[in-house]
């Protein structure tokens, strides 16, 4: 009998032992939200005819979410990014005057060189130019970044300045107004010699084919002043992460306000319906 209770007690301390287990590996799985595909197809189609894209893009995405649901996909994962990394800042969506990033990091000269000795960045962007900046030095080619983060009053006294020397309407095309700039974010990096001159040089012909697979935009294209608000920018890279990036270059043929836009437009819709 004393040999069968211990039998018996072995076996259900092991299977208490099991259960255990099993509960934690439960709770360690990550929540994640169920994605209402038919809401957000509908919301899609309706974001898409609130915008003025052009019509190749929007035909390409209504044939992805009829065809599957990977656009669906990304998409949602891009809403559960850090907002920073895809809000919408252009000359009618401005960011708050009192908004610093909390996680500013100061660049320094190394793999890349820095020009003035006060430039910051958020963490995430600095480590992912250092990244490209590490992989380029392989190919001998040094990146040299020019301008960074900055600060409401640090651009509201940058354009001023602009619109003295060029009068408010030759400003209002190469300058942000203050609260209107990608760079307050934190995320955004003026590379080179800050002219379009920059476009052909051996770092800008390869920021142009290769930075997006390391998570930068470029913000202002040659030819989409109509769209973007200002004139070509071939030094201006905006930092959205590799997940905003190759959803840029995907669908929006790497046009990052149309993107944005659509973004922006799209999480109006769905947070309107919450």
């Amino acid at each position: 009998m004393f040999r069968f209770f211990s039998v018996f007690f072995i076996l259900l301390s092991l299977l208490l032992s099991c259960t255990t287990v099993k509960s934690i590996q439960i709770e360690e799985i990550p929540e994640t939200k169920v994605i209402n595909y038919e809401e957000y197809n509908k919301k899609i189609l309706k974001a898409l005819s609130a915008l003025n894209l052009p019509e190749r893009i929007s035909k390409r995405i209504k044939e992805e979410i009829i065809l599957d649901s990977i656009f669906v996909n990304e998409l949602a994962v891009i809403l559960q990014l850090d907002f920073d990394l895809w809000i919408l800042i252009d000359k009618q969506h401005p960011i708050n005057e009192n908004y610093i990033p909390s996680d500013l990091v100061k660049l320094n000269n190394g793999s890349f060189m820095v020009n003035r000795n006060d430039l910051f960045l958020k963490k995430e962007a600095a480590q992912s130019l250092l990244e490209m900046a590490s992989f380029l030095k392989t190919e001998n080619i040094t990146l040299t970044v020019s301008s960074a983060y900055r600060s409401y009053h640090y651009q509201a006294n940058l354009y001023a300045r602009y619109v003295r020397e060029l009068g408010r309407y030759e400003a209002d095309r190469i300058a942000a107004r203050p609260g209107y700039s990608q760079h307050q974010l934190g995320l955004t990096v003026d590379f080179g010699s800050v002219t379009n001159s920059f476009a052909s040089t051996r770092e800008g012909r390869w920021l142009s084919a290769n930075a997006s697979r390391f998570g930068w935009s470029l913000s202002y294209p040659n030819g989409f002043e109509n769209v973007t608000g200002y004139s070509w920018e071939s030094w201006h890279y905006r930092y959205v992460g590799k997940e905003v990036a190759a959803f840029i270059d995907k669908y929006f043929e790497g046009i990052q306000q149309y993107a944005l836009l659509f973004i922006h437009e799209f999480n109006l819709l769905v947070n309107s319906e919450e």
